[in-house]
């Protein structure tokens, strides 16, 4: 619909919230309402497009989470002047990455035991003194071939029931994906140097650089898991934004 053009509440197809929201970035990608702008309020634009109010405010809020609109409570609604780019990493399970590329997946459980948690781990996880993690080591490969070697952290104390799992078969994050959910995750990469295990684990030298991940789960503000996770030569992550 132009900008200029106010839709026949009365006829044609119902207003969505997805419409109102596909013409408010149209008005922005063409300069219609330029970096900066202050966007006319949910009421007008309820009244412009023939829709409820609701409708737009949820436009606008998707808008807003998705850095195109910045709105500030009695100051109204303005077009980002720089918009806010968000880059989404899907980060699947190793299992499913592995069969994704037609390659054989393999598992297995290289370490486990139960062990006070070290001060880095209760600093990283806000654990109290002598709280207890289980402490795995796990290598997934394809085709044979040394992929992802994990090494992980589980919170006891939050989950309890862990200790007694069988990791032998089922790796822990598949266990984990099934036992509890997460509210929140911090994903950090960085190009590391292998240690001696990680190195032994993916058949390199040690001290060679490896793509690394780390993340952190919780669950309602306590911490779940901590987990790094470090891959073989010629391993990618991609993303579009």
């Amino acid at each position: 619909m132009p900008a200029d053009q106010t839709p026949d509440p009365s006829g044609g197809d119902k207003i969505s919230f997805r419409d109102v929201k596909a013409e408010i970035r149209r008005r922005i990608e063409r300069r219609i309402w330029g970096p900066g702008d202050l966007v006319p309020g949910e009421i007008d634009l309820a009244e412009d497009f023939g829709c409820a109010r609701a409708t737009v405010n949820r436009a606008m809020r998707e808008l807003t989470e998705e850095g195109l609109l910045e709105r500030k409570r009695k100051a109204g609604t303005r077009v980002r002047a720089m918009p806010l780019r968000q880059a989404r990493f899907e980060i699947p399970l190793v299992r499913a990455e592995i069969t994704a590329m037609g390659a054989a997946y393999h598992y297995a459980l290289l370490s486990t035991q139960t062990v006070p948690a070290p001060d880095w781990l209760r600093d990283r996880l806000g654990l109290r003194a002598g709280a207890r993690a289980l402490h795995l080591r796990c290598l997934h490969s394809a085709d044979g071939r040394p992929y992802q070697f994990e090494d992980r952290w589980i919170n006891l104390q939050a989950l309890p029931q862990a200790e007694t799992a069988d990791f032998a078969l089922q790796g822990p994050n598949e266990w984990l994906v099934q036992a509890v959910p997460y509210s929140e995750v911090e994903i950090s990469f960085l190009a590391a140097a292998a240690t001696v295990d990680v190195a032994a684990a993916l058949g390199i030298e040690p001290g060679e650089p490896t793509f690394t991940a780390e993340r952190t789960t919780w669950w309602q503000s306590r911490a779940i898991t901590h987990v790094r996770l470090s891959f073989a030569r010629g391993y990618r992550m991609t993303t579009r934004y």
